[in-house]
């Protein structure tokens, strides 16, 4: 609760400091208070406490996953000095929206009352539609806040729909009241139709297939830090608080429930990967790229008594590596009109560091050892094994090795087709706050690739 309190009192002194026009100390305080939030959260890993008649409660996963949030952000904000310096006046507006959304965030995993849930989805999902029109005279921008707000305020509709039947069936909104009940009582119709509306909500918040159409348009129109804040921070919200309410919620649902999302597991990794051949945007290609990514975490599904570790460390390794790949993009597709995979073209020759660095960040992503990427599909293949979903797994190698394809073709661009761009032979220049940040973000990576126990002991 202290770490959700100095996030929010964060937010205003960023407010505060544009009011009395220190506006150039925004983005060092931000870094510095979240530095200093994270210190606490981390030291405060294990503490389990429930805050305000359960509405918000600490625990090992909550804190492991808001700690995370908070590392991420980090990032973000570090990217926005040099990414809004032509709007440099509205700094500590986008950076105060961004600190909200890590409330809204931290809220979603730390919930113990569906009242909070649904109160941190909205914090969240408000800011976002702020964010993805941000840009207001790129048509591109109107039209992805748009198609955002309107889908978005539909699944929201539809998770409230569920938690009013949730209610309706146990006359609680707690988390420990709707399980002590479930247990003990059998559970009217409604109560299961809830669960599936929250879940089909759920799913459209972390892009899994059929629900993930809204995805690349949105990713594509939205400004490009938006996109890696969108594909980073909030996917893995998503796909924690999916697993936190399918382990709340799950136990009076019939054995065919399973089934249904290993299939949509599946589906979702087999139609990430195959659209993401087709892409010649480099937005585009990582959007679907994150849908494939979104049903390998769903694997974590299959297994909620013991996934709660392998979750974190996939989520901490993908958003990681989409981190450092954002801020290639961000740096090379800056001053073009478009994030076409032919502005990459001969970037080891232009600017070896950037290269490197996207190289790294796709091969994580692809699972290639030693970076954590591997690790984390390993993890996840293994727990899926052990409870004997053989198919899942099969289907989870596959498509491991169709990602490896489209990640390979960007690297071999990047260090192959310099004599195509000969109007481009000049260095790119990158600002050094982009090469700090791409160069932490992969060196984390394979830290937590070397040594996956780092990541995993918070769960010990």
């Amino acid at each position: 609760m202290n770490t959700l309190i100095a996030i929010g009192v964060l937010a205003v002194l960023v407010l505060v400091l544009e009011i009395i026009n220190l506006r150039k100390l925004v983005i060092p305080a931000t870094i510095i208070g979240l530095v200093g939030i994270l210190g606490y959260t981390v030291c405060n890993i294990t503490v389990v406490e429930a805050h305000h008649n359960n509405m918000f409660v600490s625990s090992r996963f909550a804190n492991a996953f808001s700690s995370l949030f908070i590392a991420l952000s980090i990032f973000l904000v570090g990217l926005s000095k040099d990414f809004y310096e032509k709007e440099f006046s509205k700094i500590s507006d986008y950076i105060s929206l961004k600190l909200f959304l890590l409330m809204g965030a931290i809220c979603m995993v730390s919930f113990g009352n569906m009242a909070m849930f649904f109160l941190g989805l909205e914090i969240l999902s408000i800011t976002l539609y702020i964010l993805c029109g941000a840009d207001r005279k790129n048509i591109k921008s109107n039209e992805s806040a748009m198609k955002y707000f309107l889908l978005g305020s539909f699944a929201s509709g539809i998770i409230l729909f569920g938690i009013a039947l949730i209610y309706g069936a146990t006359g609680s909104f707690d988390l420990v009241n709707i399980g002590a009940i479930s247990a003990t009582t059998t559970m009217p119709v409604w109560y299961q139709l809830g669960v599936v509306l929250i879940i089909i909500g759920m799913l459209f918040k972390i892009a899994a297939v059929p629900f993930h159409f809204w995805a690349p348009d949105v990713y594509q129109g939205a400004p490009n830090l938006t996109t890696a804040l969108m594909s980073t921070l909030v996917k893995v919200t998503a796909v924690a608080t999916l697993f936190k309410l399918s382990v709340n919620l799950l136990d009076k649902m019939p054995e065919q429930y399973t089934t249904v999302i290993v299939v949509i597991a599946i589906l979702t990794m087999s139609v990430g990967n195959i659209m993401a051949i087709r892409q010649d945007n480099m937005k585009r290609l990582l959007a679907y790229s994150g849908i494939s990514h979104a049903g390998f975490m769903m694997m974590a599904l299959t297994a909620l008594d013991t996934a709660n570790a392998t979750l974190f460390y996939y989520a901490s390794a993908y958003a990681i590596a989409g981190i450092a790949a954002f801020t290639v993009l961000m740096a090379v597709c800056k001053n073009t009109k478009d994030e076409l995979i032919s502005n990459f073209n001969g970037l080891g020759f232009r600017n070896p560091t950037m290269a490197v660095i996207l190289s790294i960040a796709l091969l994580s992503m692809g699972g290639i050892p030693i970076f954590a990427g591997f690790f984390g599909k390993f993890f996840l293949f293994q727990q899926a094994l052990s409870h004997g979903y053989l198919v899942l797994v099969i289907f989870g190698v596959i498509n491991s090795i169709i990602s490896i394809y489209y990640y390979l073709r960007i690297i071999i661009a990047m260090f192959t087709k310099q004599e195509e761009q000969e109007e481009q032979e000049e260095k790119i220049t990158v600002p050094f706050s982009y090469q700090i940040i791409g160069i932490v973000a992969v060196t984390i990576n394979i830290i937590i690739g070397l040594c996956p126990s780092l990541l995993l002991g918070f769960f010990k």
